[in-house]
């Protein structure tokens, strides 16, 4: 599993959406977007 899964995973478990998953970090929602898609992994 990749970390862009796991967030993912995590992130639905939670009930979180991209916007406020980056909220709570925080960080942007495209970001979050990235890192989940694999586009980036900093």
């Amino acid at each position: 599993m990749t970390f862009g899964e796991k967030l993912q995973q995590l992130r639905r478990e939670r009930s979180w959406s991209q916007e406020e998953l980056a909220a709570r970090i925080p960080i942007s929602r495209q970001a979050v977007s990235k890192w989940e898609s694999g586009v980036s992994q900093s």
